[in-house]
């Protein structure tokens, strides 16, 4: 969800809860806008915990993760589906990299946050 719409359903959730309840109402819909935002601290916790435990820039198929991604995934996103930390490429565009045990790479360039394009490189056959 964008921010800027969150923030102005929070908002138009506080002049509600105000109208209709008060300063009863306001608590009530400040306690829900912490609640949902220790939920979403949690999620990236777990995340970043569940990354940290792999190898950095690892993952177990390279086809498979250039399979599942989509087009304005959020970096957050492609993490939790590695479950690995990429490996930083590049900062300007921002490029992050996923190698599997078969030398496979899949380069990652995210442009405002978002994952815009993806690149899978697989190694040359040895020649028979």
């Amino acid at each position: 969800m964008n921010p800027i719409v969150g923030w102005g359903l929070a908002f138009v959730a506080l002049v509600a809860g105000w109208l209709n309840y008060g300063w009863q109402g306001v608590v009530m819909v400040v306690s829900a806008i912490v609640f949902w935002l220790l939920l979403q601290f949690s999620r990236a916790l777990r995340v970043m915990k569940n990354a940290a435990a792999a190898p950095k820039g690892e993952v177990g198929s390279a086809v498979m993760l250039n399979a599942k991604l989509k087009d304005g995934m959020t970096l957050m996103q492609v993490i939790a589906l590695t479950r690995s930390l990429g490996e930083r490429v590049s900062e300007t565009p921002e490029t992050w990299a996923w190698r599997d045990g078969g030398d496979s790479r899949v380069t990652l360039v995210f442009e405002g946050g978002k994952l815009r394009r993806w690149e899978l490189t697989r190694p040359t056959p040895p020649e028979a």
